[in-house]
């Protein structure tokens, strides 16, 4: 993606500083086969520990309260100096197996720590952090192998004063979770390369960006193809020789096709040169023929793709005019002519068709619904959600809720990226680099961009039914280097996204790249 610029209680019994929430207490609630008051009605307003939970730490800090999500009670973490608590269930006579835990939450922020976690279970901890959201709540699932017959569920907060959670209708049920997907765009890394961009881990050692990346856990890369850009890079043969490090590396491969020799995006959807001027049966042919020798190639050398975009944020269509969402049936016929070489190529290839803003429910349910009207083809749905444009997690669940649901199609989140710093590495003003373009709870640090990442993949693997698919990172590896700027034909032209890619100004590996360790 291309844009341009732009109710109080007292505190009892606190804890010691540093003491942390490790250990259980000597004594805990009655153990249970199922989980109690997960809902926390049975107590009303006001209880210090809700029946069913016991708590540890600063417990005056931990109560229920009315405005709950299902019901009309919640479970609170809130003082007004620093606290820590944990309010938790312990569960006993549980067959083996894996279970998910899923829960509604809200949170302020500023917190030290706010989680969600399994513990005790017979295997390691497994722990979801809260994402940032003050006035929607936001569904989170985290998963467990039990092997002991029993399982602690807890919830805690290290906090400072004022910092508030709310935790509402948690289930604990068998059944696993987890993303497929935990990828990243990388188009720009050849071109960088070429200009003597380096890589580093974050020790500072020197290396291949690809395998630094998989290292950390990536493990599937997008490539855009363009058609003949005027660089020379983002063609087929780039995409080639990169899908081979891609795949050498052990990582799956998604084909972003741009159908133009140029960004691709809402705000245009510009013909290649090439194919200027020719009528829309000569289009679609074009569009097959692309599809179809790009995809051959790298089937040919080894490296079959495993996801293709037909299309790349393809909200008022592509190759306007004649493929404009004015004429959904011509549109309908470049799409399906893209599908068909596709799975000429490789049946086994999925199609992913993919629109910006997964804030904005309504626009796409009117692009699916179209596209089932029009008889549009495709696997699976892909959307961008960046928030400081694309509104809260909580919409951007609704969508990809929706979504899978209503087209009963796989979901996933095709570009998304935050800032770790705001001032620029290159001449050119960065897309985000204010305070105020940021997402509220959401700082430009490293820790910040981690916390973004993390929060955009618990909501996709929150979808139900498995549907959530996963994330792609975008641009990972589009750092400033000189002569790889964001306009092909201007060897000029700088980049306004360095400070959003997973490599620092040092060149180091970033700590958001333990996203990719998300389950």
């Amino acid at each position: 993606m291309f844009h341009p610029r732009r109710t109080l209680r007292a505190l009892l019994l606190p804890l010691v500083a540093g003491l942390a929430l490790t250990a259980l207490p000597a004594t805990t609630a009655q153990a249970a086969a199922t989980l109690t008051n997960g809902g926390f009605e049975a107590d009303g307003t006001g209880a210090a520990t809700p029946t069913g939970w016991s708590e540890y730490g600063s417990t005056g800090a931990s109560y229920t309260e009315s405005g709950g999500h299902g019901g009309s009670y919640r479970l609170t973490h809130w003082a007004s100096s620093a606290y820590k608590v944990e309010t938790y269930q312990y569960l006993s006579g549980l067959a083996s197996g894996t279970y998910t835990l899923t829960a509604w939450v809200r949170s302020s922020s500023g917190q030290n720590a706010a989680y969600l976690s399994l513990k005790n279970c017979g295997s390691a901890e497994q722990r979801t952090d809260l994402p940032v959201s003050t006035s929607d709540w936001v569904r989170v699932v985290t998963s467990v192998a039990v092997t002991a017959g029993q399982c602690t569920i807890s919830v805690t907060s290290d906090a400072n004063a004022g910092n508030w959670i709310n935790v509402d209708d948690l289930t604990f049920a068998s059944g696993s979770t987890g993303l497929s997907v935990k990828g990243a765009d990388i188009s720009s890394l050849a071109k960088s390369e070429a200009y003597g961009g380096v890589y580093r881990t974050s020790a500072g050692t020197a290396g291949d960006a690809v395998t630094i990346l998989k290292n950390a856990g990536m493990n599937y890369a997008r490539l855009k193809v363009w058609v003949n850009p005027a660089d020379g890079y983002n063609d087929k043969a780039h995409v080639l020789a990169m899908a081979k490090r891609v795949k050498a590396a052990g990582m799956k491969l998604l084909v972003d096709f741009h159908y133009s020799d140029s960004w691709a995006d809402p705000g245009k959807q510009n013909k290649p040169a090439a194919w200027s001027g020719h009528t829309y049966s000569q289009l679609k042919t074009d569009v097959y023929n692309h599809t179809y020798d790009v995809l051959n190639a790298l089937k040919a050398q080894g490296t079959t793709a495993d996801m293709v975009q037909v299309g790349n944020e393809i909200n008022g269509g592509m190759l306007w005019s004649e493929g404009s969402t004015s004429n959904w049936t011509q549109l309908a016929g470049l799409i399906n002519s893209g599908y068909s070489a596709v799975k000429a190529v490789s049946s086994g290839t999925q199609v992913a068709l993919h629109l910006a803003n997964a804030g904005d429910d309504g626009t796409v349910r009117w692009w699916f619904d179209n596209a089932k009207t029009y008889g549009i083809n495709y696997d699976v749905i892909g959307l961008s959600y960046y928030g400081y444009w694309h509104g809260s997690l909580a919409a951007a669940q609704t969508t990809l809720d929706d979504a899978a649901s209503r087209y009963g199609k796989p979901v996933f989140i095709a570009e998304t990226a935050y800032p770790f710093r705001l001032d620029s590495d290159d001449s050119l003003t960065n897309i985000i680099d204010t305070t105020g373009e940021l997402v509220a709870g959401y700082p430009a640090t490293t820790a910040g961009q981690l916390a973004w990442m993390n929060a955009v993949a618990n909501i996709v693997e929150a979808v139900p039914n498995h549907r959530g698919l996963g994330v792609f990172h975008w641009e990972a590896t589009w750092t400033a280097v000189n002569g790889n700027g964001w306009d092909p034909t201007d060897a000029a032209s700088g980049n306004g996204w360095e400070n959003q890619a997973l490599f620092g100004y040092d060149d180091k590996a970033l700590p958001a790249m333990a996203w990719f360790t998300h389950r």
